[in-house]
């Protein structure tokens, strides 16, 4: 199903399933709301999702000009603005969660809960930085699932991974100390194999303000699909549960040397 919303010259796709506080899900670079599908079921059953498709993905058409994480902020933006029209909880994997991370600093009355899956915040925590964004493998990889919905064909991925590789390769960019301007309470989630480092995890967990942190043993970077049923619950409990007392807590544990607000 699903339906169409003009958002500035982006014809946005999305679809809604379930009832209750709206959620909104951004899946990750050149897949689209169908990558989720292990996951909205799950969702559905607490929450009203949201399934934006961002501009050039899935059943979006393209638009003229590059693609950058700062105008798919501002494409989700205008989203929450004009079709949730409250603030949401946003869930993100990969690119959609660095997108949603831009949202949450820049528009924080927008955004109830953060969950970033599996996406970091600087090209310096890169994994693997050597390796080349060759599109013709990616197009004989992700190319067929994408002109099985994209009203623009299938010839046209080719050109919408050659804008995201363009991208992929300046950003993102962030310092870890711009992390501080994240307010909503913030959920860090990757794998123990993920597409980032270690190190760099641990920098955006420590960043974040009162961050919680959720490695997900034996999965990569599509953990969401190799243990949906792991990834699920922790991303369930941490949207419908209040933090619990921490018995002997060191990184939150009260500073007796602050001074009272």
């Amino acid at each position: 199903m699903g339906e169409y919303v003009q958002l500035g010259n982006v014809k946005t796709w999305y679809d809604e399933h379930g009832d209750g506080d709206p959620l909104v899900l951004m899946h990750g670079g050149l897949v689209d709301a169908r990558f989720f599908e292990p996951n909205i079921g799950a969702l559905a059953e607490h929450f009203h999702v949201y399934t934006p498709e961002r501009r050039g993905h899935g059943h979006t058409p393209d638009v003229e000009g590059p693609i950058t994480y700062q105008l798919m902020a501002d494409d989700t933006i205008a989203f929450l603005e004009t079709v949730v029209r409250e603030p949401a909880d946003v869930v993100g994997h990969s690119d959609g969660a660095f997108v949603a991370m831009l949202v949450g600093m820049q528009r924080p009355d927008l955004v109830k809960r953060l969950v970033l899956i599996s996406g970091g915040f600087s090209k310096e925590g890169e994994a693997a930085p050597d390796e080349e964004w060759n599109v013709d493998v990616i197009a004989e990889f992700l190319g067929p699932a994408y002109g099985e919905v994209s009203p623009d064909g299938v010839e046209h991925f080719k050109v919408v991974a050659t804008k995201v590789g363009e991208m992929a390769a300046k950003e993102p960019h962030l310092q870890a100390s711009e992390l501080a301007a994240i307010t909503a309470r913030t959920l860090v989630m990757f794998a123990d194999d993920d597409l980032v480092t270690l190190s760099h995890m641990v920098e955006m967990f420590e960043a974040i303000p009162d961050a919680e942190f959720a490695i997900v043993p034996g999965t990569s970077h599509f953990l969401t699909h190799e243990k949906p049923d792991l990834v699920n619950r922790i991303v369930v409990d941490f949207l419908t549960l209040d933090p619990v007392p921490l018995v002997a807590p060191i990184r939150r544990a009260p500073n007796p040397e602050a001074s009272p607000a």
